[in-house]
């Protein structure tokens, strides 16, 4: 059985030399960070055999509850004590950096500018190989005779030979959707509420392709102060194409606004309610 000396295991008491020793770690300081910047003495912290660090109040208002931290020593028989080392280190109630987050996490819509990149990542849920759609109808509108162009001397594609390698899945395709209908081109801005007739009777509207343009469309007029955004079929806004026509014919009851089916929400955004024909309208171009 190995015996183990009680003096081994007892935690060394501070060196008392060292301890007194708070004008010269308070100078040592005073020349890192100069005189205004050095605060009261708030204590020590012994380290091992003839180390102490001794605590000083950092009065830089950019480190608020901030220490300077100056260590002093000496040596084995020795009466003079030196400095060993001098840093600012955070206190218990200091102000610290939040946590760092990853620079994808940070990102927002309309940050990224001009010459920035942002590539979607490859288990990016929103988005699914091309190979996977082949037999889906709605989501994959590419036909193998296509060819188009982009501007002179741009890009060019012949049978078929430019295609993404990802399209859009229907959780990117639902998110899209949930997204746009919350926003304020959905039918639940102030904008919609005060127009006279809905974005669906509106002859600027130019709906999209695919399970999309069940909702939603694109406004063609210059005027409006959604043109050229996607809005839903629901919304509105004052610049409908035949607003003066639908107001006078309203009031005289001769036509009815189209019904909209705003039954069964299911979630809730900035107090816009998406109903659940929204989706299953989408979802059943797809089936």
């Amino acid at each position: 059985m190995v015996a183990v000396s009680q003096a081994t295991t007892k935690q060394a008491e501070a060196d008392q030399a060292c301890v007194e020793a708070v004008d010269l770690a308070r100078q040592a300081a005073t020349e890192d960070a100069g005189a205004a910047q050095v605060g009261a003495h708030v204590g020590f912290e012994a380290g091992p055999e003839r180390v102490v660090t001794h605590l000083f109040a950092c009065l830089d208002p950019a480190y608020v509850g901030w220490r300077w931290a100056v260590t002093v020593t000496r040596a084995a028989r020795s009466k003079v004590v030196t400095v060993s080392e001098s840093l600012l280190l955070p206190g218990p109630d200091s102000l610290l950096a939040p946590a760092w987050v990853p620079w994808t996490e940070r990102v927002r819509p309309g940050d990224l500018k001009a010459g920035d990149l942002m590539p979607a990542p490859a288990d990016d849920e929103r988005l699914i190989p091309v190979v996977a759609l082949a037999s889906e109808a709605g989501l994959l509108d590419w036909e193998e005779g296509d060819a188009w162009r982009l501007g002179a001397g741009g890009l060019q594609s012949g049978a078929g030979t430019l295609r993404p390698a990802r399209v859009l899945s229907p959780v990117g395709r639902d998110d899209a959707a949930v997204r746009w209908y919350t926003s304020q081109r959905g039918p639940g801005s102030p904008l919609a509420k005060s127009a006279p007739a809905p974005c669906l009777t509106c002859g600027f509207l130019v709906r999209l392709s695919g399970p999309l343009g069940r909702v939603f469309g694109v406004c063609a007029n210059e005027f409006a102060p959604d043109d050229g955004r996607v809005v839903s079929v629901d919304h509105g806004c004052g610049a409908h194409s035949d607003g003066n026509v639908r107001a006078e014919a309203d009031e005289a009851g001769g036509l009815a606004e189209p019904a909209v089916d705003e039954l069964g929400y299911d979630l809730e955004t900035s107090g816009v309610a998406v109903p659940d024909s929204v989706l299953e309208t989408i979802d059943h171009e797809l089936a």
